[in-house]
């Protein structure tokens, strides 16, 4: 059975806000709806098929909700496919495996991988909706680069 460090819930839960904690089979257990109450979130874990709520207290109610509102919880637990899904769309495009040396060097490039996946997402929907990129701020089809991405000594970066 999965174990969520009541520590390291504790720690994320300083860097930035938790709402809710998505895991899969492995991770219902009494420690972990614990832990992650603890913080004031919601673990969405979904319950094996011999699983009984007999433990009580959070188990307990949690696997009454799964039972009862299977279509509520299953809203929220979608979102860990999404994530999933993601990962797998960045390893894809990027690689799997980290550069870097130093532990501040790769966040930054798993960082980096996330903010050029979005940047694809962002170019990808604009062509695939057939949207205005001026709409949003971005040069139309007819304007040059802008003097950032100019390198040095070339005139301009678009065929002739």
């Amino acid at each position: 059975m999965g174990n969520l460090k009541a520590s390291t819930v504790s720690w994320h839960a300083g860097q930035f806000p938790v709402r809710q904690v998505t895991a899969d089979k492995a991770y219902p257990s009494a420690a972990n709806f614990a832990a992650v109450d603890a913080i004031g979130a919601t673990l969405y874990a979904p319950f094996k098929n011999n699983t009984t709520g007999a433990v009580g207290g959070l188990y307990e109610k949690a696997f009454h909700y799964f039972n009862l509102h299977r279509e509520e919880f299953l809203q929220h637990y979608h979102r860990r496919s999404m994530v999933e899904s993601t990962f797998s769309m960045v390893k894809r495009k990027f690689g799997d495996s980290v550069k870097a040396k130093t532990e501040t060097a790769m966040k930054n490039e798993v960082l980096a991988k996330f903010v050029c996946h979005n940047i694809c997402c962002v170019v990808s929907a604009i062509y695939e909706r057939g949207l205005d990129p001026t709409a949003i701020g971005l040069p139309g089809a007819g304007d040059e680069p802008r003097a950032v991405i100019r390198f040095p000594g070339v005139k301009s970066i678009r065929p002739t």
